[in-house]
């Protein structure tokens, strides 16, 4: 009887892990597609710098304090869709300055690409060996607080003193892509291992991952592509 209630206890944890992994893949999805047209209207409006800024700050003010107190109610899935709906939204103004450069569009689907190549690799192979990799979580978060403070003093240097981070910044755009790529194998491991279970929690993790590695490969490629 003890073996029949371990296995049966197992397929039931194994079936609810399945499930949070088929909802958490179906939200990302369509939140992926609401973001690209909110970025789409953004872009048509030809808004500003300004505007993507409040966006982008409204949008982590949902991350933080909205979201973790609605993730599990019937208003957790709203919240998700107007947090990604204004970061696609102030991806607009970023997207219209690389598209009016020389090969704009093709440095545009470079970064998709890669970002697709990226993730879809990543997350097969967790998926298919289903290792787990919460042993780097300590890392990832340590190297996260880094990229921000470099991030911030290199904004402080160049708005204030005037001093070119251009080096700097694509430094940490590639710290970046680093850094999101093992998010990317952290988060999805949590979610069959069943490190995380709420599954408006888990897309916004992955989410945030896709975000920030398009857009730190944007940021490498149309530097590099720099005649």
């Amino acid at each position: 009887m003890e073996h029949v209630n371990t296995g049966t206890a197992q397929n039931v944890t194994s079936a609810a892990t399945q499930k949070v992994l088929r909802n958490t893949y179906m939200l990302l999805g369509m939140t992926l597609a609401f973001s690209a047209l909110t970025a789409g209207i953004s872009m048509s409006m030809n808004l500003g710098g300004g505007a993507a800024m409040i966006m982008s700050l409204a949008a982590l003010a949902l991350v933080w304090f909205v979201l973790p107190r609605t993730a599990n109610t019937a208003m957790g899935l709203p919240v998700v869709f107007l947090f990604t709906g204004l970061l696609g939204a102030a991806l607009g103004p970023m997207l219209n300055r690389y598209l009016a450069l020389p090969n704009g569009s093709e440095m545009v689907m470079q970064a998709l690409g890669g970002t697709a190549i990226i993730f879809f690799s990543l997350s097969a192979y967790v998926l298919t060996t289903k290792k787990d990799f919460s042993f780097m979580g300590g890392f990832l978060f340590a190297g996260l607080m880094v990229v921000i403070v470099g991030a911030i003093g290199a904004m402080v240097a160049s708005y204030f003193f005037g001093v070119d981070v251009s080096l700097f910044s694509l430094v940490i755009s590639g710290a970046i892509v680093l850094l999101m790529s093992g998010f990317i194998l952290f988060d999805t491991s949590r979610i069959i291992n069943g490190g995380e279970t709420n599954y408006i929690m888990a897309t916004v993790g992955l989410y945030l991952n896709i975000y920030n590695l398009f857009t730190s490969l944007l940021h490498i490629i149309g530097a590099t592509s720099d005649d």
